[in-house]
């Protein structure tokens, strides 16, 4: 039998281990809090936003495994990837199953809402989409499938930009999370569209992070023109100006400049070794 913290021939995985243990740390803060009521006088309901929250976060997350594997050179990390992606449907799952509970179990009524409100209409689109992925995510699948196997699987891209929605939809006025994912994914999806050879150039996660600032600074200027009676000039307005403190565009810079570091410091890592290594046995 496969387990998650062990690889097909039974050998013992820490890593996946340590973040098999951590994706379930939100899940159980959340039952938790419910527990303890620290979630008011509907706690369902702040379960399942967090859920829902939470489902969002890790299908980011697992479409970052590539990215990050890439260029960090850490090959290990594409071990979590299916683990990852397993969890945001997870999540999901438990979403909409908290979702269902708060409507009393009504599964009519629950239909009746998924047709007639847009966001509950995306939310179970991507729902549906993380559960066909999940299905198909297991070796004989994958070997099944053939090519379409990747061709299914990068509907995740397109199931990302429609959970974004429902996220914003949801979040209605107060959209800084939502921007600031939302920024984070654009930054994946413009390393994708890299030339191979330039994806690992250091030089270019500077430019990067500009650019994905910019555009979570440009859709947190479009929500609030669209979607709210909010001035967006003057939300825009705030990206310029460390006045009112830091904008998401600020955040998704600052982010994104900062894994620039990681990456520049892994690099540079092994350079200073050999030198290192002389200067001790010298000093011996």
């Amino acid at each position: 039998m496969v387990v998650p913290w062990r690889d097909r021939r039974g050998k013992f995985l820490p890593l996946k281990a340590i973040v098999l243990a951590a994706v379930c740390v939100p899940g159980l803060l959340a039952a938790f809090w419910w527990w303890h009521g620290d979630l008011g006088g509907r706690p369902v309901i702040g379960v399942i936003h967090e859920t829902g929250l939470w489902a969002i976060r890790f299908l980011l997350i697992a479409l970052a495994v590539t990215p990050l594997r890439a260029a960090l050179n850490w090959g290990k990390l594409l071990l979590l990837r299916r683990m990852l992606g397993l969890t945001a449907l997870a999540y999901g799952v438990a979403h909409f199953s908290l979702y269902i509970v708060d409507q009393n179990g009504n599964l009519l009524v629950v239909a009746g809402e998924i047709i007639h409100r847009f966001y509950l209409t995306i939310g179970f689109t991507v729902l549906l989409g993380l559960a066909a992925l999940g299905a198909t995510s297991t070796d004989a699948a994958i070997r099944r499938m053939g090519r379409w196997w990747k061709r299914l699987h990068r509907l995740g891209y397109l199931l990302a930009v429609l959970a974004l929605l429902h996220y914003f939809i949801q979040s209605k006025a107060n959209v800084s999370e939502p921007v600031f994912v939302a920024g984070l994914y654009v930054w994946l999806m413009l390393w994708r569209a890299l030339p191979t050879s330039w994806q690992r150039a250091v030089a270019i996660y500077p430019a990067l992070a500009l650019l994905s600032g910019a555009a979570a600074a440009g859709i947190e200027f479009a929500w609030y023109g669209l979607a709210t009676h909010i001035n967006p000039w003057r939300v825009l307005a705030a990206n310029e100006t460390l006045r009112f403190g830091l904008r998401p565009a600020h955040y998704v810079a600052l982010v994104t400049l900062g894994l620039g570091a990681v990456i520049l410091a892994r690099r540079i890592a092994p350079l200073l070794r050999p030198r290192l290594r002389v200067s001790s046995v010298r000093i011996g």
